[in-house]
């Protein structure tokens, strides 16, 4: 049984020039005869009157039909755009469900349209989730990362992956159906050749798909350190903005000041917080505890010190706190500023951290914390804030990359790092004297169902509901 028709305004909320109200469904001649009066060719697009029920014109507008299978969501698909008022749009959907009523149209869920498009093979399940990525992108890269995912690029890499891993399982299972024969498998098919190939690859996608989340979600940053030490004074030079008080009255920060930038397309939420110190002043008492609720939640810490006293009983409490407070993965970097006023040179000093992606197929370590580094510069003045910047993006483990970088989520993190864990298993039965083949064969049919969970070839019904209701209505 086929899914009622659905309808929407299918764009933002507010006033423009241009508004559109989207249907799709099964046959929607009844809706397309009765708000346009008469039928479409397909495909064009076609000027007129949008009637009210009583032949009375709501709006003056264009009118394209795309019958299925060649349209967004593979369904018959009516698009109607108009003048972008909200009243007008209103009326005009109101209109347009009242003419389907004999069919059951129905007002769109959130994702709905591009639900149905997965669900009738237009879009996989990475493709669709880009669909929200583009809308939401903040910066130009993330939007240019998302349509290659859109395209498919991200999906091909994973498909590409999927395949190797049927073709060594079927040289696997062909193997366990004929014991009898005497052979050594894993060195006649070149399986460990192979499989030691699809982890390279494996590898560099994954290094891939963490740059692409880090454009999705950002990178959270958290300024802390004693009152006066110029933290907001560092969080303007960073946004190029005056966004947050600058005085020399010791406490002027109270609460957490939050401020999205980017640096070479990468986003990152900077947060100033209230200055380090012991008092009795019951709100900066509050003030303080904000941050450091807010720095166990970053992904990077830079600990502000004055470059003219570095070395401040304060200054080593807050150390001895921050390595009481935060995981051992997230990076420290001591800011040194002022260094106008100490007569020191700009500089930045990179400790041996361990960054996301180092080099293409590089590994996070977990079990090592990576050693401080340090940044001399000064906010007033601007010496030394693009050696910071890049610093950041380092930390972070950006690389720049050219056009290849694609859009990526959390969970396709998670399922690569699966998909890994099961061919590293694969290769360790490989070694094993006695050639487990069952239990290699099993790893790769894990392995295989981890990438197939990215496109959507084996996903739960549940995972599907989440992700298209964060979709916007009309999408």
């Amino acid at each position: 049984m086929s899914e009622p028709p659905i309808a929407a305004i299918a764009t933002a909320p507010g006033r423009g020039g241009i508004g559109v109200v989207r249907v799709s469904g099964r046959d929607l001649s009844p809706v397309i005869e009765a708000v346009l009066g008469r039928r479409l060719p397909a495909r064009h697009a076609t000027y007129g009157p949008f009637l009210a029920a009583d032949g009375g014109a709501i709006d003056q507008g264009i009118a394209i039909h795309f019958p299925a299978p060649h349209s967004y969501t593979g369904e018959d698909v009516l698009e109607l755009q108009g003048h972008g008022g909200p009243v007008v749009l209103q009326l005009l959907l109101r209109r347009v469900l009242e003419a389907g009523r004999e069919i059951g149209l129905r007002l769109a869920e959130p994702g709905e349209f591009t639900q149905r498009a997965f669900l009738n093979d237009k879009l996989d399940l990475a493709q669709a989730e880009a669909v929200a990525d583009l809308i939401d992108a903040s910066t130009e890269q993330a939007a240019r990362s998302a349509t290659r995912s859109l395209s498919g690029e991200f999906s091909a890499a994973v498909h590409a992956l999927v395949e190797r891993l049927i073709e060594l399982r079927t040289l696997v299972e062909a193997t366990l159906d004929f014991p009898e024969e005497e052979i050594d498998f894993l060195e006649a098919a070149d399986a460990r050749g192979r499989l030691a190939r699809i982890r390279d690859d494996l590898q560099h996608l994954l290094a891939n798909a963490r740059r692409g989340a880090l454009l999705r979600d950002g990178l959270t940053v958290v300024l802390l350190g004693e009152p006066n030490v110029g933290k907001s004074s560092l969080m303007n030079a960073l946004a190029g903005a005056e966004v947050a008080i600058v005085t020399e009255i010791p406490g002027t920060t109270r609460d957490r000041i939050a401020q999205a930038i980017q640096i070479e397309g990468v986003p990152l939420n900077v947060i100033d917080t209230a200055g380090l110190r012991e008092t009795a002043d019951r709100i900066e008492q509050l003030g303080i505890a904000r941050t450091w609720a807010e720095a166990a939640q970053a992904d990077l810490v830079l600990h502000l010190l004055d470059a003219r006293q570095t070395d401040t009983a304060a200054a080593q409490a807050i150390e001895r706190e921050l390595d009481h407070r935060l995981a051992e993965a997230v990076p420290v970097v001591r800011v040194y500023n002022k260094i106008d006023l100490a007569g020191i040179e700009p500089r930045v000093e990179r400790g041996r951290f361990v960054a996301a992606v180092e080099t293409p197929g590089a590994e996070i370590s977990t079990d090592t914390v990576p050693p401080v580094s340090s940044v001399w510069l000064s906010a007033k003045t601007g010496a030394g804030i693009d050696g910071l910047r890049r610093l950041l993006l380092e930390l972070a483990g950006w690389q720049a990359s050219g056009e290849s970088t694609f859009i990526a989520r959390e969970r396709h993190l998670i399922a690569l790092r699966a998909a890994q864990a099961h061919v590293e298993a694969a290769e360790a039965h490989a070694r094993e004297r006695a050639q487990q083949l069952d239990l290699f064969a099993e790893e790769l049919r894990l392995a295989q169902e981890r990438l197939n969970e990215i496109t959507g070839e084996f996903t739960a019904d549940d995972l599907l509901g989440v992700i298209f209701s964060r979709f916007c209505i009309g999408k």
